[in-house]
């Protein structure tokens, strides 16, 4: 693979979330000057630090904070802010559509796949008109605005019903995304009543829906048992065993017959691998994600490396007990993964031979709002103010940059001193509104 020609590798990596920036971070410190270019192409100019986007939502964190601007972070690599449409490695070209709607076709030597996942879809009545997801800091703000609205509007309203549905926050799927924005989210509405004189805590009605039978199946059962328990000592309903059935006219159905109206309902019910994967020329698993090998070469290319939610990496640490196991698709698998991979590919641009990703699972943490937690780590369970005091500290050491880290680090500390802001701007979700209101006199 190395270049006998003079001109430098092009290096193409598709994606610039944890595998993309990771990957691009590690090989503009470790290639020689002239070695190899590096272009890294994203719809949008910044990393989002998915796991910070609960405490975004909450206002425990400035949301600017928790997403980290591609281009500064990556001053020797070239970055184009585009989408990805098609890839054809048989040609080595790769399709991608700009923000104004051209379409252009990138050549390179060297492929990273680093594409990630997006919200998995089910075919339910109402979802597209009336879910939020749960995956962008767009998303996390909007979110933090529209339950704050909903509070306003529940204040001021004389309509029983109507406040009834304003007050009734659903949402659907147990994982980490899930219990993480219903804990932070319904720490921060209940802080917020105290400012309103008609909406008391006991009016706020919090509805988690979990097909599976359990939740946060990152973590052992009994801690997923604790977290369903705690949830309901502070009122929240858990619907486990149970699927949507529909949510038009923000009219939620279960399919144990539950009804009710809600103003909000947040998707965060699963992801599944870009659906670009689907217009290559790549291996792909039926479940649509890149074959790989354990050094994340896709599977009979040389040219070709791909990690995180998009990869079927196997799990070497779980081959022995069952030969097709593959990596979780998480934060800590697409970090560990990408800054392997930066070295991978260096040493494979200098004729050397790639490692394999051997994955430890050190366990996992999950923040039930303010103080709030639950984890696993090391086979030691952990709950309560330590177990969101781990989860602060491991996200803090994980998160991208200093300048981040510090960032992040300020807001937590003036947040323990002047309490969090439970400010709604509304307007940011519409925000043309009044200036129609008044052009029409």
């Amino acid at each position: 693979m190395a270049h006998g020609k003079s001109e430098p590798t092009r290096i193409l990596i598709l994606g610039g979330g944890y595998v993309g920036l990771y990957t691009a971070l590690g090989l503009q410190r470790k290639l020689r000057s002239g070695e190899a270019s590096v272009t890294v192409v994203d719809p949008q100019p910044h990393m989002t630090y998915q796991p910070f986007l609960p405490e975004a939502a909450a206002g425990a964190i400035e949301p600017r904070h928790v997403v980290v601007p591609l281009r500064r972070a990556l001053k020797r690599c070239h970055v184009i802010t585009a989408r990805t449409t098609a890839i054809e490695h048989a040609r080595k070209v790769v399709t991608i559509e700009a923000p104004d709607g051209h379409t252009e076709e990138l050549g390179y030597d060297v492929l990273v796949v680093a594409l990630g996942s997006v919200a998995r879809l089910l075919p339910i009545p109402g979802l597209i008109d009336h879910g939020i997801a749960f995956k962008t800091i767009g998303e996390a703000i909007y979110l933090r605005n529209h339950v704050m609205s909903k509070l306003d509007e529940a204040d001021s309203t004389l309509d029983p019903e109507l406040r009834k549905r304003l007050l009734t926050f659903t949402f659907v799927g147990g994982g980490f995304a899930g219990i993480e924005a219903l804990g932070e989210l319904e720490d921060m509405a209940r802080f917020a009543t105290q400012y309103y004189k008609n909406v008391q805590p006991d009016d706020l009605r919090f509805v988690l829906v979990e097909a599976a039978g359990r939740v946060l199946p990152e973590v052992r059962e009994s801690l997923g048992v604790y977290t369903v328990m705690q949830l309901e000592k502070r009122g929240i309903e858990v619907y486990l065993s149970t699927l949507a059935k529909s949510f038009e006219g923000g009219h939620v159905v279960l399919s144990d017959g539950t009804e009710f109206d809600s103003d909000t309902i947040v998707w965060t019910a699963g992801v599944k691998s870009n659906p670009v994967l689907a217009a290559s020329d790549l291996p792909l698993t039926k479940q649509g994600r890149l074959r790989a090998t354990a050094a994340m070469r896709v599977e009979g290319l040389s040219d070709a490396w791909t990690a995180g939610d998009c990869a079927a990496v196997p799990d070497l640490s779980r081959t022995e007990q069952d030969p097709t196991a593959i990596c979780a698709p998480n934060a800590q698998n697409a970090v560990r993964q990408a800054r392997l991979l930066a070295r991978n590919i260096v040493t494979a641009l200098r004729d050397g031979e790639p490692k394999d990703y051997f994955h430890k699972n050190i366990g996992s943490v999950a923040s039930l709002g303010l103080h709030k937690g639950v984890g696993d780590v090391f086979n030691i369970k952990a709950k309560g103010f330590l177990a969101w005091a781990m989860h602060r500290a491991y996200h803090v050491k994980a998160m991208p940059t200093f300048n981040r880290k510090v960032r992040i680090t300020l807001d937590w500390l003036t947040g323990g001193l002047f309490r969090r802001e439970v400010i709604s701007m509304g307007q940011i979700n519409d925000p043309k509104a009044e200036f129609a209101r008044v052009s029409k006199g």
